[in-house]
């Protein structure tokens, strides 16, 4: 067989452009060839084995959507069993008494803490890929709902007439607080927020949860830092046990400590004393359980302790009978009925709940990679997203609230010995038999001993405040999105603060690209290093050449400063480059023509002061009388370095070659190509003119003066003067 080939681009009908290729092989027959190839038959599988590949591909389909199929049918009994036991148990009841503490944060009763603790539990466990994490109620999360709670459901929208206690404990008379109605309502708000965050299951679905990845650690640490802050406040009062008025949104913070300060004389001692005794022990002794963690086999449940002795002590002394101290009350036994969520609030609350949801993932997906890491096994996130989406359904639909997981409670899981969620569900067990039969034990209970565990439990939140030197020394963008996401956090509130941070945090990837560091690039003598000439000493630049390089992606908008900062670069502006010198080769023209300039031959060269001419060698040359030279069509040639025979400014050209070092570019969009493609024509005009290309054809009439010093032609340029 023989093939004719042609490079594109030339002329194809040149017999010169044609290249013959031989291909000899056997000549087959199709039985031929495949009897020579021993052609196999394919196997058809029977119904039987299509009906067994097809059950098991839907097989592994169930075990990516309910993970616990495949771990629980691998799970060592007699290895795991006994220190799931012992960590579930002593997780059960850190879960129960901060699921009690975390309550105070949605504004609702106790109760809905222990269902909140209770419910998620059970929907992550058959979901959930993360063997330690603690699902429950965290402490931000919590507060943003709580927000929410008492923007829609304040105390104001229950006063009804009547003598008594006013808004909040305020002497008020005539008008009083429809408690039930307003905890009703509230509730009502905490799980229709909670019910409406299918979007984590939408999202899973979607496979989107890289999204989440835009919540830097920067800008979580400065916002959970912020809602630290927003808790201690929101906790403050009570345990100080003052009345104040519910604020919520910008400046809250500042209006409630206000209003804790305005009537901080009707402080109660005895919720002070408990509130302080709690913070102090609390913190003390997890303290010891930190440094002495590798001595102690099971941490010390310091809040279980603290929480039954002060219950105890309450319910001796009669602290709020004698001093008015403010009890938990009422912490009814058994589950509240399932009910639907109320749809007319489904557009006060969507926004909220998304970013509720998006902070609630992003924490839980967080603590839960580092015990990953720590345990050798990976976090699937698209599934954790339908985990805790499906969590929060079911959680909500029976009066909880938001469910994610908290780092303190992880610890304790996983410290105590557990290796999987068989952990959790023992965790649930405990919090079950607390709602069922131990929590009217805890009545008594002052909720200032409440408050103070949550504050306690705030120490790793506000110890983030050692990362900002830190950031600051390794990346001053970073420091910079930490502080301003705590401080819009604080000052706005938690919904606009975050999403505050959140513009703040793209608006300096836009300026970082924006305005990329470029760099020019020297040689380290005596090696093929090269590095950024502003950073050595012992460097140096190549002769003639510019390395500039980019650590950005180019686009639209970071293109027109990558064209500047690369004409400083090179030190001149090419399109000005070529003009001035077809202008002064114009005038050159016109200076040939009119005869001012003379010619000689140099070796078959024509030199006209600075310019050098070259004869057309398709054409011969006449004969030369008194020095003047016959009429040719030339090509002028002109050395840029030295004085011109015209009145010029021709900017002066240092360099003959630039290198464009891309190796950190990450993408280069439409814009930056086309403009990048204008930017390589116009160097591309610049080189012509530095390699003394530019070429002007004219005819020599009259040559009346001559004046030329001439070179050795073996070099590059002819100088001339």
């Amino acid at each position: 067989v023989c093939l004719l080939s042609r490079w594109s681009g030339m002329d194809a009908h040149s017999p010169e452009n044609l290249y013959p290729y031989t291909v000899s092989r056997p000549i087959y027959s199709n039985p031929t060839f495949e009897e020579d190839n021993e052609r196999q038959a394919r196997e058809e599988r029977t119904l039987r084995e299509r009906l067994s590949r097809t059950c098991g591909s839907a097989l592994k389909v169930v075990k990516g959507v309910f993970p616990v199929i495949d771990w629980l049918s691998r799970y060592p009994i007699r290895e795991w069993l006994p220190s799931d036991v012992i960590s579930g148990v002593s997780t059960g009841l850190v879960c129960s008494l901060q699921g009690l503490a975390y309550a105070l944060l949605v504004s609702v009763a106790p109760v809905y803490g222990l269902y909140s603790a209770f419910f998620p539990i059970l929907t992550y466990f058959l979901l959930g890929t993360s063997r330690h994490i603690s699902v429950g109620p965290f402490p931000v999360t919590c507060l943003m709902v709580g927000s929410v709670v008492l923007t829609l459901a304040p105390d104001d929208h229950f006063l009804l007439p009547g003598n008594g206690t006013g808004v909040n404990g305020t002497e008020a008379d005539g008008i009083v607080v429809d408690v039930e109605a307003m905890e009703a309502q509230r509730i009502m708000v905490a799980s229709s927020m909670t019910v409406f965050l299918p979007i984590q299951v939408v999202m899973g679905l979607l496979q989107v949860g890289f999204l989440v990845r835009y919540l830097s650690d920067p800008l979580v640490g400065g916002f959970t830092t912020a809602a630290a802050f927003h808790v201690l406040i929101s906790q403050l009062k009570i345990v100080l046990s003052v009345p104040t008025n519910n604020h919520s949104g910008c400046f809250s913070i500042l209006y409630t400590l206000i209003d804790v300060f305005t009537n901080i004389r009707q402080t109660n001692r005895a919720d002070l004393v408990a509130g302080l005794l709690t913070i102090v022990i609390v913190m003390a002794v997890k303290e010891v359980n930190s440094k002495f963690r590798h001595k102690i086999p099971v941490p010390i449940p310091i809040e279980v302790i603290v929480t039954v002795v002060a219950a105890g002590i309450s319910y001796a002394t009669e602290l709020e009978s004698r001093y008015g101290a403010s009890i938990v009350h009422s912490i009814p036994r058994g589950f509240a009925p399932a009910q639907p969520p109320n749809t007319e609030l489904l557009w006060n609350i969507l926004g909220s709940s998304f970013s509720t949801a998006v902070v609630g993932y992003a924490v839980a997906v967080s603590v839960a990679k580092v015990y990953a890491a720590k345990h050798d096994y990976t976090i699937d996130g698209n599934q954790e997203l339908i985990a805790f989406g499906f969590s929060n359904v079911f959680c909500g639909c029976f009066s909880g609230f938001v469910a994610s997981t908290a780092l303190s409670r992880t610890a304790v899981q996983e410290s105590t010995g557990g290796k999987s969620q068989v952990a959790g569900i023992i965790s649930a067990v405990m919090v079950m038999i607390v709602i069922l039969a131990l929590g009217n034990l805890l009545e008594p209970l002052q909720k200032s001993v409440l408050a103070a565990i949550v504050i306690a439990n705030l120490k790793g939140m506000f110890m983030q405040v050692t990362e900002v030197p830190t950031l600051w020394r390794q990346n001053r963008a970073d420091c910079f999105i930490w502080l301003a996401t705590c401080l819009a956090s604080v000052v706005l509130g938690l919904d606009v603060g975050l999403l505050a941070g959140l513009v703040f945090e793209m608006g300096t990837v836009v300026v970082r690209t924006q305005f990329p560091a470029c760099s020019t690039l020297g040689n380290i003598p005596g090696t093929n290093i090269y590095r950024n000439m502003k950073d050595y000493k012992n460097i140096a630049e190549v002769p003639g050449i510019k390395i500039f390089k980019c650590n950005a992606p180019i686009y639209f908008a970071n293109i027109d400063y990558f064209k500047e900062r690369l004409r400083v670069t090179v030190g001149f502006d090419s399109v000005r480059v070529f003009k001035k010198r077809n202008k002064a080769l114009k005038k050159i023209h016109k200076l040939i023509k009119k005869g001012k300039l003379r010619a000689t031959e140099v070796r078959y060269n024509l030199i006209i002061d600075n310019i050098r001419l070259e004869q057309d060698s398709g054409r011969e040359s006449g004969q030369v009388e008194d020095g003047d030279w016959p009429v040719p069509e030339v090509e002028v040639r002109v050395d840029w370095a030295l004085e011109l025979p015209v009145r010029v400014s021709v900017p002066k050209v240092q360099i003959h070659s630039l290198v464009l070092d891309f190796s950190a570019v990450s993408f280069l969009d439409v814009v930056a190509v086309k403009s990048l493609r204008l930017v390589g024509r116009t160097l591309l005009l610049w080189l012509e003119c530095w390699t003394s290309n530019e070429r002007l054809q004219v005819q020599i009439t009259e040559l009346t003066r001559y004046k030329s010093v001439v070179l050795p032609l073996n070099r590059q340029l002819t100088h001339c003067s």
